[in-house]
């Protein structure tokens, strides 16, 4: 069975039979391809309970957990929280050079691949968290840290800091 980029993503009620979940060397569960998933292909819907940024803002607090872990998705309007009604995607984890991307369509979140993926790689995408300008860089390090081993790994799941832009003189 192979994939097509014109393939259905997996939605709420249907396991997607592109990926499977199993232990991860970069963390925990991960995701992994069952068959060979071309380019630009969707592969599976980011799936789980809808709320708003305040209620998920209060459901969880990134100082006071041990560990920082959530199945969390920012979608602008909405905050989608996979824990309890989430399918195979909660299970993607982060790289600094994934293989996947997001493309988000009015609240709904698509994973699709960025590349041509290997039957049995792993999938990944770039979390890119984004922290306040109060979380300096050893914050988002010590908070949110990156084991994703790419070459280019930044040390966070988060974004980097904005820097300020310079002002233009006259």
């Amino acid at each position: 069975m192979a994939i097509s980029t014109r393939a259905r993503a997996a939605s709420r009620t249907e396991p997607s039979p592109f990926v499977v979940v199993k232990r991860s060397p970069v963390q925990g569960r991960g995701v992994f391809a069952r068959v060979a998933i071309p380019k630009a292909a969707r592969i599976i819907e980011y799936v789980g309970e809808r709320l708003t940024p305040a209620v998920a803002e209060a459901r969880y607090d990134d100082e006071a957990m041990k560990r920082h872990h959530t199945f969390l998705f920012d979608a602008g309007r909405v905050v989608i929280d996979a824990t309890e009604q989430g399918n195979e995607s909660r299970f993607i984890n982060h790289s600094c050079d994934p293989c996947c991307y997001i493309h988000i369509e009015k609240t709904r979140v698509f994973i699709h691949a960025k590349r041509a993926i290997r039957e049995g790689e792993e999938l990944s995408y770039d979390y890119w968290y984004s922290t306040d300008e109060t979380y300096t860089d050893e914050d988002r390090r010590r908070i949110y840290p990156c084991r994703c081993g790419a070459a280019k790994c930044r040390g966070t799941l988060a974004a980097p800091q904005k820097k300020p832009r310079a002002k233009k003189s006259a």
